[in-house]
């Protein structure tokens, strides 16, 4: 239960408010409806470029693999950025970071537009993303804080707009842009918009709070973005057939974030770690963080594999693709209140279980997939993913942060935006690794290459469906609504 504002720790640099959340009023808080608006227009660039690589690649003279570092780049910033926001959040004002977060993402949309070089290109997409990077943690934070348990179901379920949907959008939304003309079209529209949004929100936003005072640990951040960037830009290059390269960057990586943990633990005795490992003691947000971490990787696997089989193995083009999967990302988006309702009313369970139930028969039913399969079997497929992640992550978002005490709701979500990078890498290696391995070995055994990738996307599927019913497990012993007990909130400083 959330603690009165009397008491409550200071969020977002302050006391979430001077009211007991009995007394706050109903419906979805100014400050959250912009900052949702804000947050889907940074997300919808993550997947933006992925329909743009043919014509990039042409346009800018590079390869392939090149320009796949365009996305690859955007994860891996969001990864290194994404762990300093917890402090970052803590030590300044709601329209501070706000305005630091668009402003940032301004300044690489802009210079996205105009790019000359490939290389100009890349850094442009780099600082875009750490503009993202604040964005999303703000938005989990501000909700947190400012809306009472009571009614975080149904305004949680209005965040999953911004973020599930905007993913799913990204290539269509490319797709229709670059049929109309350039790829610097899809800088240049998304420009205005997210200037506009900008503006008036710092008209409309009000500070949740006061900062609190505190120094930053510059070794904290410097192990924190070669830890969680290493680790994540490991993952990232076993799609490339590598293993030596990979497997050493991924250890490096690993064993940074243990000197990034072990100095937090450290920090944690003066009250100022740059994220709060603590919020590992709280049995619920630990499972819910486990579960969404296996989910986002479902999620990423289809999103890469699925594509790959429509144009790859079907002939559709760019846009044909992005047509036929954005219903799914719609219904996930759309169906995100009420989803919301129905936990504020019956708790996660019954939400939950079902939709872990429907992610395996999903990607069960991915695993099926041929080379006549009616496209009305594959849309129908992928809306049934998407409606159960939207019967998951809604609840398990709300449940986990819920559990916390509030003085480490901003740690909780900065761990979270954190994880959900790492697992999208792991989740995206995992299964184009996979796919790539048993073409390989199909095609120098004589299959038709087609063929082969066909055999190596159904294998991948399947992957993707033995990982998923590690998500039913969890859902079973996740609990219905946040643990009161375990969200009691303990000292800042100490262990």
């Amino acid at each position: 239960m959330t603690p009165p504002a009397s008491s409550a720790p200071t969020v977002l640099g302050a006391d979430a408010t001077t009211e007991t959340p009995a007394a706050r009023p109903t419906g979805t808080p100014p400050v959250i409806r912009w900052l949702v608006l804000a947050t889907f227009i940074v997300i919808l660039n993550e997947t933006i470029m992925i329909n743009a690589i043919p014509r990039l690649m042409t346009d800018l003279a590079i390869t392939a693999q090149a320009a796949q570092w365009l996305s690859t780049a955007f994860m891996l910033t969001m990864a290194a950025v994404i762990p300093v926001t917890g402090w970052f959040l803590q030590r300044f004002a709601t329209r501070t970071a706000y305005l630091t977060a668009m402003t940032t993402f301004l300044v690489g949309t802009a210079l996205a537009a105009v790019s000359p070089t490939f290389e100009v290109l890349l850094g442009a997409r780099i600082i875009q993303a750490g503009g993202t990077a604040v964005m999303i943690p703000l938005l989990m934070t501000t909700l947190m804080t400012v809306v009472p348990q009571s009614d975080r179901g149904r305004v949680m379920g209005n965040v999953t707009l911004a973020m599930s949907v905007a993913p799913a959008m990204g290539p269509a939304v490319s797709g229709v842009v670059l049929q109309a003309g350039s790829w610097r079209l899809l800088f240049v529209l998304v420009l205005p918009i997210a200037g506009a949004i900008t503006w008036v929100g710092m008209r409309r936003l009000e500070n949740v709070g006061e900062p609190q005072p505190g120094d930053v640990d510059w070794f904290s951040v410097v192990v924190a973005a070669l830890g969680f960037g290493g680790l994540v830009y490991g993952l990232s290059r076993f799609s490339e057939g590598e293993v030596a390269v990979p497997v050493g960057l991924i250890v490096a990586g690993l064993l940074a974030i243990g000197a990034f943990a072990w100095r937090q633990r450290s920090l944690q005795r003066t009250g100022s770690p740059l994220m709060d490992l603590r919020v590992l003691t709280h049995r619920t947000y630990t499972l819910s963080l486990l579960l969404m971490a296996v989910s986002f990787m479902a999620m990423l696997g289809s999103m890469i594999l699925l594509p790959l089989y429509l144009q790859e193995v079907r002939g559709l083009s760019p846009l044909q693709t992005g047509l036929l999967v954005m219903p799914g990302g719609l219904a996930m988006g759309l169906l995100g209140p009420s989803v919301g309702k129905v936990f504020d009313r019956l708790g996660g369970r019954v939400l939950v279980v079902p939709g872990a139930v429907g992610i395996v028969a999903a990607l069960t039913g991915l695993t099926q997939v041929g080379a006549s399969t009616p496209y009305a079997f594959v849309l129908g497929i992928h809306v049934l993913l998407s409606i159960s992640l939207a019967a998951v992550f809604t609840p398990v978002f709300t449940i986990g942060l819920g559990a916390l005490p509030a003085h480490l709701y901003s740690h909780g979500s900065s761990m979270l935006g954190t994880l959900q990078q790492v697992a999208a890498a792991f989740g995206t290696a995992l299964v184009i690794t996979v796919m790539t391995t048993r073409a390989a070995t199909l095609v120098s055994g004589g299959t038709d290459p087609v063929a082969a990738l066909l055999d190596g996307l159904r294998s991948a599927f399947w992957v993707g469906a033995g990982i998923s019913v590690l998500v039913v497990v969890l859902a079973v012993v996740l609990p219905n609504r946040p643990d009161t007990t375990d969200a009691t909130d303990v000292p800042a400083v100490g262990h």
